[in-house]
């Protein structure tokens, strides 16, 4: 059974935060070095998509655990995989391995899960984040035409990124937390471009991030502008990740839930960051949030972001059970 077919089923669950994971194993700088790499002259300790190629256990077992938890999807560990994001670490040069290891790590684990459970097929979306530039806003206050990257370079980054996730097995690609609208646009340029040359087409999810109370993203849109933005492209999803809670998300989603052509996504934070930047939201207390979303059918897809881990899933799918998926007029 294909995702689609699922979708208009049941509720999916993705999976949850991959860097919450991570952390909790304390790596030290080795963790992120190889023999390849062992005489790189620039740290690389937080490069946590590097760990695909360095330590893939570790991932493996993170994907592993959300499958267990409950999860349907879970993301490749490629948040920062593009060329313009590594450019931190100086390692534009191994962005083709971090995709492809990071997808076929995840699709091995797919495929393990499938095979013990038929009966609940296992997907792998392709993670393609936001990277850490903005085409529409200027870095420096005082040059507002200033663009720290260009829509060509974005484009190219991208296309490089999908390239090697679909070659390492990816079932969908999700374009996510989407600051800047214009970086998205970017991507679904990419990737369209991409099934052109290859003469297929993979199903894409986008999901876009409020970034405060504004109920904006940070290049200025409203909910609805975003989804209106990204109407041109044929999406599989389209949804809200990251940035808010689940209570403070809620009205947002409401208005992506009531003019969305596509099915809805969400997976929201646990929470709002305590002083020390960590997440206290419990998942029996994330649940009950999430909860309202489906009561109220908003949501066709329902995960987690930031400080959630295997607990808050399978709290969340262990709920999700309960209720039917929101109906769309228009199949994506």
């Amino acid at each position: 059974m294909n995702l689609t077919d699922i979708l208009k089923q049941r509720i999916v669950i993705l999976d949850g935060a991959m860097g919450t994971m991570i952390q909790r194993h304390t790596l030290e700088e080795a963790d992120f070095r190889n023999e390849a790499l062992k005489d790189h002259p620039h740290p690389l300790k937080g490069d946590n998509d590097l760990l695909s190629i360095t330590r893939p256990d570790i991932i493996k077992d993170i994907h592993r655990q959300y499958f267990e938890a409950g999860a349907d999807i879970v993301e490749t560990n490629t948040f920062s995989g593009t060329t313009i994001a590594q450019a931190d670490y100086h390692l534009e040069h191994l962005v083709d391995d971090i995709n492809y290891y990071s997808a076929k790590i995840a699709r091995e684990v797919a495929d393990e899960m499938t095979a013990k459970e038929p009966h609940k097929p296992r997907f792998v979306a392709g993670a393609m984040g936001p990277t850490n530039r903005t085409a529409s806003l200027s870095p420096d206050v005082n040059d507002p035409g200033y663009r720290a990257v260009t829509f060509d370079q974005l484009v190219a980054a991208y296309k490089q990124q999908a390239a090697k996730l679909i070659e390492g097995g990816v079932d969908v690609l999700l374009i996510e937390t989407i600051f800047d609208t214009l970086n998205a646009k970017a991507a679904l340029y990419a990737v369209d471009l991409l099934f052109e040359e290859l003469g297929k087409h993979y199903p894409v999810m986008i999901s876009g991030t409020i970034t405060d109370a504004s109920g904006r993203t940070l290049s200025g849109q409203t909910t609805e502008a975003f989804l209106i933005s990204m109407q041109h492209a044929p999406l599989l999803s389209i949804g809200l990740n990251c940035a808010l809670g689940a209570s403070a998300l809620r009205p947002y989603l409401q208005i992506m839930a009531a003019n969305s052509p596509y099915f809805v996504s969400a997976y929201p934070n646990a929470g709002l960051p305590n002083e020390f930047g960590q997440y206290d939201e419990s998942p029996h207390a994330m649940a009950k949030q999430v909860e309202e979303f489906c009561k109220e059918g908003l949501v066709n897809i329902l995960g987690g972001c930031c400080g959630t881990t295997p607990d808050h899933i399978k709290a969340i799918a262990d709920m999700a059970k309960n209720y039917k998926p929101r109906m769309i007029s228009v199949t994506a």
